[in-house]
């Protein structure tokens, strides 16, 4: 029995308006799975044998400070308090079009209700009727298969993924999430019925992928979608990363699995979902780049441009959002070899100025990406690069506390200096603020305004302007 566990007073209010209503109610789904897991949730789901909305409407005029919402159009109703989300539905049994994922919904029995979910780790119910109180409903052994770790679903799984094919996507969340297995004839199903995911709308499957990759080890559910090719049907460029090509007996790193590496390492240092996109992103332009160079090997020049370029219309396709997190993912798959860079050379203030300032803000997501882009399996060349990348953080650190480069502007502004020449905006102006900028970065010139002013007056002279 499961009611002791059951401790929002909401339960027991809920148990009592269902008598009165003579309904039958239960709670089911993910709240019911975590309880087994021991994870916490504030978000419950319960089903009614009769109407959702009469029964929230009755359980909302008993509790204080909530807030209830009620979607008349799909029979359901929503109570929300300051930590809690409760939501109320009738049991109901769904049909399907072959070419539509939107259900025909009618009244159903319990049995149908729990009949139609995704998984059978998620049609585990608690009864909250007076006779039995408490009690778990395990129609389908979901419990079993919590315990065992396995992702199955309830009834044929071809019919449940044709059906609504975003289960598939859950399938591959749940997995990720929970780390848990998904069972042979359902994985297949997900192969067989891969074509079905065409139906559903873009922003649902990102949704579904956003959750992947804020699990704990996203690489988990990208490897899922990649062997049943559900990755293929959103995800091209990803894709592509996959495979080795040898030649004069030199081959490069699969690059799919890199990336998926990276992923997983960039998660240890960041919840932070747009910088472990840039994880993602950060070498999809390698396949087009990809050259051989006899008796040298693989290249991969100027992937970090391009795949910078590629940025946008991804986000675009996937309906990610284009301002600051694209932004953000930009510079970062752009700048992505910059601080490698700087660890084989002897680093110059010039070479860490101008780093700080064309990263900006994200200087310290691109150090986290640089640390996690580090993959080989020899044990003395991860410290050893490790250490590099250290070298160069504290090269950062005491340029930056010097010269205050980052977010850094001109002394003089680019209004100042058409002032200061009586003109207006021009190719001359734009020279102008660019060997500025050179100059102060490169070390020529202090970053004060009086060096500025006088650098200002010899560049506008040389370029035939006069003082005004």
């Amino acid at each position: 029995m499961l009611g002791q566990k059951l401790i929002h007073p909401i339960f027991r209010i809920v148990s009592e308006e269902s008598e009165k209503l003579g309904y039958r109610t239960f709670v089911v789904g993910g709240f019911v799975r975590d309880l087994f897991l021991k994870r916490s949730s504030k978000d419950v789901d319960f089903v009614t044998v009769g109407n959702g909305i009469t029964l929230a409407n009755a359980v909302n005029k008993r509790m204080k400070n909530t807030n209830l919402s009620v979607f008349k159009n799909f029979g359901t109703a929503q109570i929300k308090t300051k930590d809690w989300e409760f939501e109320f539905v009738g049991a109901r049994k769904e049909s399907y079009d072959r070419n539509s994922r939107k259900p025909v919904v009618e009244d159903g029995t319990f049995e149908d209700d729990i009949n139609r979910r995704d998984f059978t780790i998620n049609t585990l119910a608690v009864s909250l009727n007076s006779s039995n109180y408490g009690e778990l409903i395990d129609t389908f052994n979901g419990l079993e298969d919590l315990r065992e770790g396995i992702i199955k679903t309830p009834l044929d799984p071809k019919t449940t993924f044709s059906d609504d094919p975003l289960r598939m996507m859950r399938a591959a969340r749940f997995a990720t999430q929970l780390n848990f297995k998904i069972e042979k004839s359902t994985f297949n199903s997900l192969k067989s019925e891969v074509n079905r995911l065409s139906i559903i709308s873009q922003e649902r499957i990102t949704d579904e992928l956003q959750k992947i990759i804020m699990s704990p080890k996203p690489s988990i559910g990208f490897k899922i979608l990649f062997d049943t090719k559900l990755l293929h049907e959103f995800f091209p460029e990803l894709v592509a990363l996959q495979g080795v090509e040898v030649r004069e007996g030199k081959g490069h790193k699969d690059n799919f699995y890199h990336t998926l590496q990276v992923l997983d390492q960039i998660c240890e240092r960041t919840e932070n979902v747009w910088v472990r996109w840039s994880a993602i992103l950060h070498d999809i332009a390698k396949p087009p780049t990809k050259r051989f160079v006899p008796g040298e090997g693989w290249t991969f020049h100027g992937h970090e441009d391009k795949g910078s370029r590629w940025v946008k219309p991804i986000f675009r396709r996937m309906k990610l959002p284009l301002g600051e997190p694209m932004r953000k993912v930009k510079n970062l798959v752009k700048l992505h070899l910059r601080p490698i860079a700087l660890t084989k050379e002897s680093i110059t203030d010039s070479a860490v100025r101008r780093l700080i300032f064309d990263t900006g803000e994200d200087l310290d997501d691109l150090m986290i990406l640089c640390k996690s882009d580090i993959t080989t399996k020899n044990k003395k060349k991860e410290q050893r690069f490790q250490a590099n990348l250290v070298n160069v953080e504290k090269n950062i650190a005491e340029v930056e506390e010097r010269d205050r480069i980052r977010n850094w502007q001109p002394p003089i502004s680019g209004d100042d200096i058409m002032k200061l020449f009586g003109i207006g905006p021009s190719r001359e102006i734009g020279t102008i603020k660019t060997a500025l900028k050179d100059a102060i970065l490169d070390g020529h010139v202090n970053n004060e305004y009086d060096d500025a002013y006088n650098f200002v007056l010899e560049k506008g002279k040389e370029l035939g302007l006069q003082q005004k």
